[in-house]
């Protein structure tokens, strides 16, 4: 019931049917909106999806080239150089067991185509290879020919192995252990050739070849296969 009369009132009905004709086209242009807005959803999703496979694909070559990545290609040549060193290391490591349980081989971390021993008679200590005494020096230094040796019969037979001098270094344990060591070669059909002045030497060794010296600083040879001129 109103007091208004029945013209205001169709007054009324007319503005409130244009109003919710106004409210229906706005509801249609915010669904338009909120659909669109799905769609921008999806697209993003797809976007987000192929930038974190380009994120991945650019982290894997970025650590590659801080591993190897630099103009002059010394990045590189050090990775390759590592690879092979850690090889040789590991192959000393085990020529170096067969002479003795003190020392192990490591790199360095610092300079990765260094070496460091690790000395297990001092609580496992790291130790420069520069502060080895001499006998030490050799022992490792004969591990690590002997590594090389190995890694190369892979490819090639290596057959014979010539050590000049060092063993005038080497207290009568550590020779023994070096001869130890090369005679275990020699049992594996190696040919060993060893330099020295020591005579020590001479008692631990059937064949030899020895140089005498003469006037005018001349030599000659004398020993199996050996015939003057």
């Amino acid at each position: 019931m109103t007091e208004e009369s029945a013209e205001t009132l169709k007054e009324n009905i007319r503005a409130g049917d244009a109003d919710l004709k106004q409210i229906m086209v706005d509801i249609g242009g915010i669904r338009k909106i909120l659909s669109e807005d799905e769609n921008q959803r999806e697209n993003q999703k797809e976007r987000i999806k192929n930038m974190d496979a380009q994120k991945r694909e650019c982290s894997r070559w970025d650590n590659l080239h801080q591993l190897i990545g630099s103009a002059d290609g010394k990045k590189f040549r050090n990775f390759a150089q590592g690879l092979t060193f850690e090889m040789m290391t590991a192959h000393a490591n085990q020529q170096l067991r067969k002479m003795t349980d003190r020392y192990l081989l490591v790199r360095d971390t610092a300079q990765p185509l260094e070496l460091n021993v690790i000395d297990n008679y001092q609580a496992g200590e790291i130790r420069s290879t520069k502060n080895l005494s001499g006998g030490e020096s050799f022992i490792v230094s004969l591990a690590l020919a002997l590594g090389l040796s190995q890694m190369a019969s892979r490819n090639v037979r290596v057959d014979s192995l010539f050590l000049d001098e060092g063993f005038g270094t080497l207290d009568e344990d550590a020779l023994e252990t070096a001869l130890e060591t090369l005679a275990g070669l020699r049992q594996d059909g190696k040919l060993i050739g060893v330099i020295s002045h020591v005579a020590a030497l001479k008692e631990r060794i059937g064949a030899q070849i020895q140089v005498i010296p003469e006037t005018g600083g001349r030599s000659t040879l004398s020993g199996p296969g050996c015939r003057r001129i």
